[in-house]
């Protein structure tokens, strides 16, 4: 059986193949929404004054069941529409590292959740960064975290 939050969850993936932000936002788009929030996170060239060259992302096996989870407690919570894909092995700079879309009927909910669910997988969801920096070096990123 089906329930709602499960119908509500649109896309709840980790891969390893490039990211498409017009499929996860297709995957929460209805006639009945009048705003679609897409949020998509890349890989920058620095952090915290350091030039990073590349990242790799590393997940947990289970992974995908926390990121599914994640999106069933919001849609839950909102009863909205929800997506998110995350990106593991190596991403060089611009890539998209992180596609999430909510549809909600208005723009105000659309991003107060949008911007919640991404904190929430930033936070729940087992997905490791190793940063690899311009000199050379690398740096495991909130490896402690989960």
């Amino acid at each position: 059986m089906t329930t709602r939050e499960d119908a509500l969850v649109r896309v709840a993936r980790i891969s390893d193949e490039d990211l498409d932000p017009a499929e996860v936002e297709a995957a929460v788009s209805g006639p009945e929404h009048g705003a679609v929030v897409v949020f998509t996170g890349k890989v920058r060239d620095h952090d915290e004054g350091q030039a990073v060259s590349a990242l790799e992302y590393s997940a947990h096996p289970e992974a995908a069941r926390f990121l599914r989870a994640c999106c069933a407690e919001l849609a839950a919570s909102s009863g909205l529409p929800v997506a998110a894909v995350h990106r593991v092995g190596p991403l060089t700079i611009g890539d998209l590292a992180i596609v999430v879309a909510v549809a909600a009927p208005h723009r105000a909910e659309a991003f107060r959740t949008c911007a919640e669910l991404v904190d929430r997988i930033k936070h729940d969801v087992p997905i490791w960064k190793r940063q690899l920096f311009a000199d050379g070096l690398s740096e495991w990123v909130n490896a402690c975290g989960h």
